[in-house]
């Protein structure tokens, strides 16, 4: 029994951000960013091309995703103790006695719990399968993100 398996890996998957990550004691980080490296994997049967998936569509989606994260503000909508209020042009975030406030363009709020990079790749990787599922590829057994956040440190998150 043979099985099937596709990576992505390319210089222009990468995306540029500024985040703080929150601790489980409640400290915070200081506001900080990273260049990160995405690269995915996409397992499943071959189709009647003899193929997972075009190389080339799950390329693209990923550079689309990528492009809503880069140059940005990362902000977790789903902490419990940070609140994220958008008033016009203005983001402002709250954490205990930390107050941040942005240029609300600036800012990808996102529905994650905190901006670690392993909930960044889960958060990637599930939008990677909606964009997948949209062009009609629904055969996807399993999905694996990297990212990679300089240095040798990555996270991988694994869908399906």
């Amino acid at each position: 029994m043979s099985s099937f398996q596709i990576r992505i890996a390319s210089d222009e998957l990468t995306f540029s951000a500024s985040h703080f990550m929150i601790f489980e004691d409640g400290q915070c980080e200081r506001l900080h960013g990273h260049t990160y490296r995405v690269s995915t994997e996409v397992s499943g049967p071959l189709n009647a091309g003899g193929y997972v998936v075009d190389f080339l569509a799950v390329h693209e989606a990923l550079k689309s995703i990528l492009a809503d994260l880069d140059h940005r503000t990362l902000l977790p909508m789903q902490h419990a103790a940070l609140r994220v209020t958008c008033r016009g042009d203005v983001a402002e975030a709250s954490l205990a006695d930390r107050c941040w406030t942005f240029p609300a363009d600036d800012c990808q709020l996102l529905p994650v719990a905190n901006t670690t990079t392993e909930l960044l790749a889960q958060h990637v990787g599930r939008c990677l399968l909606t964009s997948l599922t949209a062009l009609g590829v629904d055969s996807i057994e399993r999905l694996r993100v990297t990212i990679d956040e300089g240095d040798g440190f990555s996270a991988i998150c694994e869908l399906r």
